[in-house]
């Protein structure tokens, strides 16, 4: 163990607590006891020689020699106390003292002792305060004036009348102030580098925070303009940092979120309080993969904190700054998004449920007893005297309503099979022309007892296409049914069709009553049927559109609606004319349907549809 390291020791025992935790406090109070307790010290040493070479001393000199004691005593209020700036200032006025009380009794400013007051200010330069240097410079100029004026009014005694010895003392003052003050420029040079130590260590401190963390780290003014980002936004957004700054981010913000962001930077800086908000940033493509000229921007969901930044001396400025963390949260937001889209599914399922067990409620239950209820009265003929007209009659009712029955079941078993993927397409040329005329006719009666005029527009020259007669057919007949049934007596129902490009588009226009836009967005749903359940006039199942709707898209083709209450609705068909259906896997599980169609169907209706 060296002597240096003992007297460290020595001074780190006397530092004062609140100076023990900061290495730069540290350094300066070491700075500030070590010169001066070595002083003390080191005078108390000469005191003998300079007594050997001057003789008895005088009370004045006795008194200079008992002022070095006073070091000692500012390093002990330092320990005491840690006022770093209040010990320099005591320091300031014990070192003018005792230069003043030494210059006035060796010949005032022509002393050797004067020119240690230009030590006094640099002294004060080690407290890296201005009020103590400022303080320090004008007790110099003022012990400089006493001396001066002292002098000039003659109350000082004369200086040395030995010239060789006053140059001996002329010597060794500013020897001795030459040295001071080289230690204390060495101490100001040691404290300016243990400073810049202290700051490269915080430097690569924040440098390795902020290139390691995944938020990102910005200084904002409270208009959006970015003074400084982290590198970790390189990582987020796809592009250097250089670009981020100034109104770089701002302008990478969706527009729609614009207005929050600011809000919320705007609101952080004056309310003085923490501000959280949400927005989407623009993100570029990967480094060396360019971006499709039409290709969708990408966006990143962000969540931002932001808080004033606290004002220092170093960072005082006019205007309010905000310090935010910005992380991303695309993946929480897209979890949100599938987890609405469920609650949104498993709404539909339910409301297609209800609308299943109303509707077959009815649609059911009806036939059913009008079934039982005749066959129970041709089972009783003898008690009711029935004559063979009525049997017949009874018969005829009984076997109406398990056809409508059976068609109950076929829907709701070819709408289950599309949904499952097992409807099988067999496509084959054949005429359009014929099979809509012969969809027409079959409909002609209904749309007479009805008193609706049914016009067919079916140019003679179309195209023989590729694709099912069976599904074609089943399109037509339900387009056209359900434009008769929704149009009032005395309206009008148009079959049209034609060829558009390499597509044949069939269109159905009536004059019906309509539909709703809310309704048109759900028009195709399982089950759905427009208006509200108990003021519905006309029967069905609401599968008709609904198996429109699937035949089209197992053709590869397009359905649109377009509807406007009391005005009537078009139902265009875009169908191809040369169809191959893709090849399909066999698939036969019911976890594939619908989940109406999973949790309404009822396990016998294969039976029924199998005994008719």
């Amino acid at each position: 163990m060296t002597v240096l390291s003992i007297f460290r020791d020595c001074l780190d025992a006397l530092l004062h607590p609140s100076a023990r935790y900061d290495a730069l406090t540290r350094a300066r109070h070491r700075a500030f006891m070590a010169p001066r307790l070595l002083g003390s010290l080191a005078a108390f040493a000469a005191f003998p020689v300079y007594l050997a070479m001057r003789g008895a001393p005088t009370a004045i000199e006795v008194a200079a020699f008992a002022w070095l004691i006073a070091p000692i005593l500012l390093s002990w209020f330092l320990s005491r106390t840690g006022r770093y700036e209040g010990a320099h200032v005591l320091s300031s006025l014990a070192l003018a003292g005792l230069v003043v009380t030494i210059a006035m009794g060796t010949g005032g400013i022509e002393s050797f002792a004067a020119i240690w007051l230009v030590v006094v200010p640099l002294e004060a330069a080690l407290s890296a305060s201005r009020r103590v240097v400022a303080f320090a410079s004008a007790l110099a100029l003022a012990c400089t004036s006493l001396l001066i004026v002292l002098g000039y009014l003659q109350m000082l005694p004369a200086p040395e009348a030995d010239t060789a010895l006053r140059a001996v003392f002329m010597g060794f003052g500013v020897a001795s102030a030459t040295l001071y003050a080289a230690g204390l420029a060495f101490g100001a040079e040691s404290l300016a580098r243990t400073s810049v130590a202290l700051l490269y260590v915080e430097e690569d401190r924040y440098r390795l925070l902020a290139r390691n963390m995944s938020d990102v780290i910005s200084r904002h003014r409270r208009n959006g303009v970015v003074q400084f980002i982290s590198p970790a936004a390189e990582t987020m957004l796809g592009t250097p940092v250089p670009r981020l700054l100034g109104h770089g981010l701002f302008d990478r913000v969706h527009v729609a979120d614009r207005p929050a962001y600011l809000t919320a930077l705007s609101d952080a800086a004056r309310g003085g309080e923490a501000r959280s908000v949400e927005f989407r940033l623009r993100r570029d493509a990967p480094r060396g993969r360019e971006r499709a000229q039409n290709a969708q921007v990408d966006f990143v969901w962000v969540e931002m904190r932001c808080r004033p930044l606290e004002q220092t001396l170093e960072t005082t400025s006019s205007e309010a700054e905000v310090v935010a963390v910005m992380r991303d949260v695309t993946d929480r937001k897209n979890q949100e998004q599938a987890l609405d889209l469920a609650r949104t599914a498993a709404e539909q399922a339910d409301a297609a449920k209800t609308r299943f067990l109303a509707t077959m409620s009815h649609e059911l239950r009806t036939p059913l007893n009008a079934i039982i209820g005749f066959s129970e009265m041709i089972v009783q003929e003898d008690a009711l005297m029935l004559d063979a007209a009525r049997r017949k009659d009874y018969a005829q009712l009984i076997n109406d309503s398990g056809q409508h029955l059976l068609s109950v079941v076929n829907g709701i078993l070819d709408m289950s099979k599309m949904e499952s993927g097992n409807f099988e397409i067999s496509p084959e040329p054949f005429a359009p022309r014929a099979a809509l005329i012969n969809c027409c006719s079959l409909l002609a009666l209904k749309a007479r007892e009805s008193g609706i005029d049914l016009a067919t527009r079916i140019p003679e020259d179309l195209p023989v296409m590729t694709g099912d007669l069976r599904a074609f057919k089943q399109i037509a007949l339900n387009l056209v049914s359900n434009a008769i049934k929704f149009t009032e007596r005395g309206g009008k129902v148009t079959v049209s069709a034609g060829v558009e490009a390499s597509r044949l588009v069939l269109r159905v226009t009536d004059t019906g009553v309509g539909i709703t836009a809310d309704d048109l967005k759900r028009i195709g749903d399982p089950f759905f049927q427009a208006g509200k359940t108990y003021q519905r006039r006309h029967e069905g199942t609401g599968l008709g559109l609904s198996i429109v709707k699937s035949l089209v898209g197992l053709h590869a083709g397009e359905l649109t609606v377009q509807s406007k209450i009391d005005e009537g609705t078009t139902v265009t068909v875009a169908l191809p004319l040369a169809f191959m259906p893709p090849a399909k896997e066999p698939s036969s599980n019911i976890a594939t349907l619908s989940p109406a169609l999973r949790s309404a169907i009822p396990d016998q209706a294969h039976q029924v549809k199998k005994s008719a």
